[in-house]
């Protein structure tokens, strides 16, 4: 059974859209049909402007239903999942909704759309009905595989239908229509990349697989391959390979005027989209080009699979008129937007830093080489500690602790002119630099432990006394205690040990590896532990088996720091 909120495959497309139109008031749903229609269509055929219809199979959402509304489409037909709608339901669809000013077909270019869109035509206009056909194929990256004509049809489709629903609702005549939604079609380019298949509730089982570090180029809309598999790349550089295609296949330059959308396949959170749309808009600019509009999210999906396309259009005043008129469409976004120049606030320190402070004393060097072990060790970890997290938090634990070690190493000269200021200037550091909980705790920790050490000599009882009042500035800030699953259970053994060894007269560097002992056994424990505060504490029982990501995050800094502290 393929794993998907569906009840039976072959109910999904009527199951859909009667739960989209159970809140879509401007919608109606045609009886006997998959045809979801404008419910102001007026009775009388004299009195209907130009129809404009669109559909194709369905597992694009939110298209195709979602752009029926004044202002752009008229009626949409849906067929089963990636599967084109029936000559009849077309058929259905353009008596519906058209009148004696007639009907244009908006097409996507597959031969089954094609065939039963065009074959529908010519029943409407053997019916009286004057109807128009304009096909769309957007898809720039078959260039250097069939002639212009052939090529998919993709996202892009969805401006079409702004252009001429826009244009229908201007009470332009069916030529008209016809004209700008054709040249519109023509003045389109889009390209995609897949990260990843999707699954046809039917079928139960992707359509292609990828290897992990692969992604697919230039595919369609129907869970099919790419025009060609690569290696994953970062979003940037598959962004510009993307528009790079595009830009030389529209003939874009310098000067010209452009809308972009940056579209989600299904799979795709708003995070990676906005990467994409900020590469996308500086690749733009980077070459002179204009973008007067651009939209971000998810207009033409391929049910849930991960990746994006992009689609630039060709734009004037009359056709940015049209992209921007008003629709009641409800998947339609609204008047797209381009932030020009980057906003940024400047701030201000809070707390002055320790430049000017005395000459570096002997010991601090040994300090810095051992904040810098800490750094090493943590982006040494970084895997590790995210796969841990992962299993019982939220990942994000070890690129966390990596950028700590960054804001370690990017301290100046003058942090480590003494104890005390070279533990402020850490936790300043790290509570700007580390998201999440592990900044806040580990920045209390190093200011009360500066606090303490201010004016003091840097012997090992004010060491030890300073990590025991760390610890226990942790556990006050987060509330918790031995026991509880958290980076305690490895700080306060630790604290502990030390301060003991310290004070029995052990050897600095003797008293921490008895102290890093007792946090790993510490760590190791938390394995069998319930967790009973952090999100680790939302799973239960089910957190067991692995031992607790930031006591073992402890466990690797006290490790790296050994005796060097002394």
């Amino acid at each position: 059974m393929v794993k998907k909120l569906v009840n039976a495959p072959r109910a999904v497309v009527q199951e859909m859209l009667e739960g989209f139109l159970a809140l879509s008031p401007g919608q109606a749903l045609l009886e006997g049909e998959t045809v979801v229609v404008r419910a102001d269509v007026p009775a009388a055929l004299g009195a209907r402007r130009v129809a404009v219809l669109s559909g194709g199979g369905s597992g694009h959402e939110p298209a195709h239903a979602g752009y029926v509304g004044t202002g752009m489409l008229h009626a949409a037909v849906a067929g089963d999942v990636f599967t084109s709608p029936s000559t009849d339901a077309v058929l259905a669809a353009i008596r519906a909704v058209a009148g004696t000013a007639g009907a244009l077909l908006i097409v996507k270019n597959y031969t089954g759309d094609r065939l039963n869109f065009g074959l529908a035509a010519e029943l409407a206009r053997a019916e009286g009905i004057p109807t128009e056909v304009v096909v769309v194929a957007d898809d720039v990256a078959l260039r250097d595989t069939v002639e212009p004509e052939r090529r998919r049809g993709i996202a892009g489709v969805v401006l079409v239908h702004k252009v001429a629903g826009a244009a229908a609702a201007a009470g332009a005549s069916l030529a008209e229509v016809a004209r700008e939604a054709s040249e519109a079609a023509a003045a389109l380019g889009s390209m995609g990349v897949a990260l990843g298949p999707c699954t046809v509730p039917a079928a139960g089982q992707p359509g292609f697989a990828l290897g992990e570090g692969e992604v697919e180029l230039g595919l369609g809309i129907h869970g099919e391959q790419g025009v060609r598999r690569v290696a994953l790349q970062p979003a940037d550089v598959l962004a510009d390979t993307m528009l790079s295609t595009i830009v030389e296949d529209r003939k874009v330059g310098r000067g010209d005027r452009v809308a972009l959308m940056v579209n989600g396949l299904g799979g795709t959170p708003p995070m990676e989209l906005a990467i994409v749309t900020r590469r996308a808009l500086a690749f733009l600019a980077e070459r002179g080009v204009t973008v007067e509009r651009a939209w971000q999210g998810t207009f033409l999906s391929a049910l849930e699979m991960p990746g994006c396309s992009l689609t630039l259009l060709k734009v004037d005043d009359a056709r940015l008129a049209r992209l921007d008129a008003p629709t009641e469409a409800p998947a339609w976004p609204g008047r797209g937007q381009v932030v020009t120049r980057r906003q940024v606030v400047p701030t201000r320190a809070a707390l002055p830093t320790v430049e000017g402070h005395p000459k570096p004393q002997p010991v601090m060097s040994r300090v810095r080489a051992a904040a810098l072990a800490v750094a090493d060790a943590w982006d040494a970890a970084e895997a590790r500690l995210t796969e841990l997290d992962s299993k019982a938090g939220d990942g994000d634990l070890g690129l966390s602790l990596a950028r700590g070690a960054a804001a370690i190493r990017a301290l100046p000269e003058g942090a480590w002119a003494t104890p005390s200021g070279a533990l402020t200037e850490m936790g300043q550091a790290l509570r700007r630099s580390i998201g999440g909980s592990s900044g806040p705790f580990y920045a209390t920790a190093l200011l009360r432990a500066a606090r303490f050490l201010a004016n003091k000599p840097a012997d090992a009882a004010a060491w030890a006394k300073a990590f025991e009042m760390a610890v226990e500035a942790v556990s006050e800030l987060g509330g918790a205690k031995p026991g509880d699953r958290t980076m305690v259970d490895a700080l306060h053994p630790a604290a502990t040990t030390f301060v003991r060894a310290v004070r029995e007269g052990r050897e600095l560097g003797d008293a921490w590896a008895e102290a890093t002992h007792a946090a790993e056994q510490g760590a190791e424990a938390t394995a069998s532990m319930s967790p009973r505060l952090g999100r680790a504490s939302y799973l239960g029982e089910r957190a067991k088996g692995v031992p607790d990501a930031g006591a073992v995050a402890v466990v690797i800094w006290m490790k790296a720091l050994g005796g060097r502290a002394g």
